[in-house]
């Protein structure tokens, strides 16, 4: 199949055309993301201010923030720990069942005889496995990054599979009748067209892939913000457990923009799964 023949295609198909300027940037939309921010901030205030609740259990925004110049906490190195755990668990998951589905849609044996096994797998409450991955693998970071990897891969593997599959079979006949090759289809009609649905995947497993590093941390670790929690938790220092909730949600915000990114760079905003 020629090449223009093949770009023709895959024009056509939509799957790869410019994306254009990010809908969520333009200045029109970021007021009421901001002002929501703000509004529970404000509340959060007034109530650890006004509605009489006890410090120990509902900390100010200001006590809430004073613990960042508190060395005791070590902020930075359990930020690290926790940042690599996710982030590497969650690259390894989107790598391993980006590769997975690819292997069950050219080999229908392989889905036929693996598939069911980490369906039933992935029934399995990760958290009651902790244990056992501790036994297994011991304490450290290693054992997090696999427990935030066991629990994200799932959705991108069967979001990847399931969008290899809904190529509209009028496209792949228009491909064959052009004579491409099975990579010239692959690359140029079905990957493009399962994009959409990898990234709708990838952003399951960025809010999966955050929930098992703290699930590993509470577990099985010596350092990362969800071993910091269960430290101060014991002296009853809500400020500082305040805190780590907001810098876990400041990295889990971050990798989820980075894929939003990533999809508006690659991914039609016509094709897009929101």
């Amino acid at each position: 199949m020629s090449a223009q023949g093949v770009d023709d295609v895959k024009v056509a198909d939509g799957a790869m055309a410019p994306a254009g300027r990010p809908s969520w940037l333009k200045p029109g939309l970021l007021w009421p993301i901001a002002l929501s921010h703000a509004a529970v901030i404000l509340v959060w205030w007034l109530a650890a201010e006004y509605a009489g609740i006890p410090r120990f259990i509902l900390p100010s925004p200001e006590e809430t923030l004073a613990t960042l110049g508190s060395g005791s906490y070590a902020w930075v190195r359990n930020t690290a720990a926790t940042v690599i755990e996710i982030y590497l668990g969650y690259a390894i998951a989107v790598c391993f069942g980006v590769a997975l589905a690819l292997g069950f849609y050219w080999f229908r044996w392989v889905s036929l005889m693996i598939f069911p096994l980490f369906v039933t797998l992935s029934m399995v409450p990760k958290v009651a496995l902790g244990p056992l991955f501790v036994v297994w693998f011991g304490y450290g970071i290693d054992t997090n990054v696999f427990i935030a990897f066991t629990i994200s891969f799932f959705p991108v593997l069967l979001t990847t599979w399931r969008g290899l599959r809904e190529v509209e079979p009028d496209m792949l006949d228009l491909a064959r009748a052009l004579k491409a090759t099975r990579w010239q289809i692959f690359t140029k009609i079905q990957f493009p067209n399962a994009l959409p649905y990898i990234f709708s995947g990838m952003k399951v497993g960025s809010i999966l892939a955050v929930a098992g590093a703290i699930v590993g941390e509470f577990i099985a670790s010596e350092s990362g913000l969800g071993y910091l929690m269960i430290q101060v938790q014991s002296v009853l220092d809500t400020a500082a457990m305040f805190m780590a909730v907001i810098l876990l949600t400041i990295v889990g915000v971050l990798l989820y923009l980075a894929i939003m990114v990533l999809e508006r760079l690659l991914v039609v905003q016509d094709a897009r799964i929101q």
